[in-house]
């Protein structure tokens, strides 16, 4: 891909994916971004929505990552929303990460500091190498990692309250600190299980005041909120998160067409709801 493209060339589902490799038998994913140019935010969250779509493919959490650099470039329209993904999708998902750069230039300085403090262990001038430095860390992809769950099902499930006469769900988010997947998985197992001995779908009204999402968290968080969403929601308003969970949730949905529908208040966020009930019916 060259400079020249326009910014959504290049980011289609099939192009993407010829630039993910997943090789199984090292537990590695090797990601090609010669030549790519992310020049918005579109662009970053396109290509980590792909990526994180393939991992959740392969039914596997814990991967090895190696990226090919070589002349790819971040616009600073795309600099936030790269940087962002990126942490998330390896604090995920991340054993050991290592980069690839085939230029000139980087192979000079590798030769330079190596040996010194200055060297970098983590950068390599061609694919065998980092290869290489791959084959010999320890994976732990087989050592289970066992979180401590945070909450109680029983304590958790006062939270949720529903409002047949309005047709509505209330989620009660606030102060609930994600943790990990853990924290994730047991608390969408209970409201989804609370949802499905209803029989219906509802139109969602969820309290983030105070609720934080760590960087280990935003992955298993992301997907099971749009699992949720997809099966049991007619429409979803949120409320009063902070401003690190709404920068994340807007990066998240704005290459997928989605409006978050978020609002300072309760209030607002029921009047929001009510517009949407409205053009429903229309």
């Amino acid at each position: 891909m060259t400079s020249s493209n326009s910014p959504s060339d290049g980011f289609t589902p099939d192009q993407l994916d010829a630039r993910i490799r997943i090789v199984e038998p090292t537990e590695t994913i090797e990601l090609d971004l010669t030549g790519l140019v992310f020049k918005s935010s579109d662009d970053a969250n396109a290509f980590y929505d792909r990526l994180e779509a393939r991992i959740a493919d392969t039914g596997e959490d814990r991967w090895f990552f190696i990226t090919n650099v070589s002349d790819y470039r971040v616009w600073q329209e795309a600099w936030f929303a790269y940087t962002r993904r990126g942490k998330e999708t390896h604090a995920a998902h991340s054993m050991a990460t290592v980069h690839v750069d085939t230029s000139e230039v980087t192979a000079r300085r590798i030769a330079r500091d190596a040996g010194t403090e200055a060297e970098d262990k983590t950068l390599f001038s061609d694919w065998e190498s980092a290869r290489a430095a791959i084959r010999a860390r320890k994976s732990t992809r087989r050592e289970r990692i066992v979180h401590t769950p945070n909450y109680r099902k029983a304590t958790f499930t006062r939270r949720l309250t529903f409002r047949p006469s309005e047709g509505r769900f209330d989620i009660d988010l606030s102060g609930i600190d994600f943790a990990h997947s853990r924290d994730v998985n047991d608390i969408f197992n209970w409201m989804e299980e609370a949802i499905r001995a209803t029989g219906r779908k509802w139109w969602f009204l969820i309290n983030y005041t105070g609720m934080r999402i760590q960087s280990g968290a935003w992955v298993a968080y992301d997907q099971r909120k749009a699992q949720m969403e997809r099966q049991y929601a007619l429409g979803v308003v949120r409320y009063a998160p902070d401003a690190e969970t709404e920068t994340d949730i807007r990066l998240r949905m704005e290459s997928r067409g989605t409006r978050p529908n978020i609002r300072n208040t309760r209030d607002a966020a029921i009047e929001r709801l009510g517009e949407l009930k409205a053009a429903h019916q229309d």
